[in-house]
């Protein structure tokens, strides 16, 4: 698990086909490593990968098929700059929110905007996602916790300040740019869970269905 708060940014500097497979090396000068073992997790651009090997400067890591056809890993190029977050510890403090490494969906940026020292950034909202995001929600970025701060039926609107730009891939976003998104898990096992003894008939979370359990 992780939190969404970036640790450091790293560069994709190595990429070797294994038949259907990728194994890639991602290095950084940023992120300090010495705690760093084999089989740990490291979530890039918020994908949870496993450390296959090891160097003072970088890691490698194993894709599958998988992974590559539900990410954009297989779109990077040599240089790609990547987000890099180790999982977290009992005594990490949750800056962020809960994060399982593991992308629901591919989204685009689709409007950019200015306001004071701060960037609007809306993105699109995929249809088999909606249910699970919603305003000052929490949702991650290419593994940056974010906030949701406007919802309409198809985008929805996140807010960087100077230092998520700073320190995070975000500032290099442009019009039509392409990220993983990850919704909150608890949102997740919460509608598995209202809807355990209907899931096949219900298809979602409903108001009527909430209000049934007892949350309204």
């Amino acid at each position: 698990m992780f939190t969404g708060i970036i640790e450091a940014t790293g560069r994709l500097s190595a990429i070797r086909p294994q038949g259907g497979d990728l194994t890639v090396t991602i290095s950084s000068d940023e992120l300090d490593f010495s705690d760093v073992k084999l089989g740990d997790s490291i979530a890039s651009n918020g994908v949870c990968l496993t450390v296959t090997a090891l160097n003072k400067h970088s890691f490698n890591a194993d894709l599958s098929s998988e992974t590559l056809a539900h990410t954009l890993f297989a779109k990077y190029q040599l240089g790609q700059r990547i987000n890099l977050e180790k999982a977290l510890l009992p005594t990490t403090r949750m800056g962020g929110h809960l994060v399982s490494g593991h992308v629901d969906g591919v989204t685009q940026v689709v409007k950019l905007e200015q306001s004071g020292r701060a960037w609007h950034i809306w993105l699109a909202l995929p249809k088999h996602l909606a249910p699970y995001i919603a305003t000052k929600g929490s949702v991650t970025v290419d593994g940056i916790s974010l906030t949701v701060n406007e919802l309409t039926a198809d985008a929805f609107r996140l807010t960087i300040v100077p230092h998520t730009a700073q320190h995070t891939t975000v500032a290099e976003l442009t019009l039509g740019s392409k990220v993983h998104l990850e919704v909150d898990v608890i949102a997740r096992y919460l509608e598995r869970l209202l809807n355990k003894d209907s899931a096949a008939a219900s298809g979602g979370v409903s108001m009527a269905l909430l209000a049934q359990r007892g949350f309204l």
